[in-house]
């Protein structure tokens, strides 16, 4: 009897064995799929990214360049009007300062219509 156990102990030992194996082979497995599952949602996180750039990019350069060229008009007009500005001031600017000299020089005083005269 004691054979017979021995063997049947070995044929479940080495059933264990197996066993294990297959366990082992297993969790290599997994292991092995979360990294390549890891590894293809980072690739696939990498493309999304880049996408998306290349979409934002695409947006600020055509909404730029609007803006851009509404800039330039806008500095040309500006610059156009501080031209017809230092023109009418070159013209009249002596006119101006002589009126404001004159203004603040002859000065003649009146007494206001609320104001109650002495009697």
């Amino acid at each position: 009897m004691s054979a017979q156990n021995s063997a049947g102990i070995q044929t479940l030992l080495d059933a264990e064995r197996e066993a294990q194996k297959i366990v082992q082979q297993a969790r290599a497995y997994r292991t092995k799929r979360v990294k390549d599952a890891r590894t293809e949602a980072q690739t696939e996180v990498e493309e999304y990214r880049k996408e998306k750039e290349e979409e934002y990019k695409k947006f600020e350069t055509e909404h730029t360049s609007g803006n851009k060229k509404a800039e330039d008009d806008a500095s040309k007009d500006a610059e156009e009007k501080m031209k017809g500005i230092k023109e009418s001031g070159g013209k009249v600017g002596d006119k101006v300062v002589e009126d404001l000299l004159k203004a603040v020089v002859d000065v003649h005083p009146e007494v206001p219509d609320r104001v109650a005269a002495p009697s």
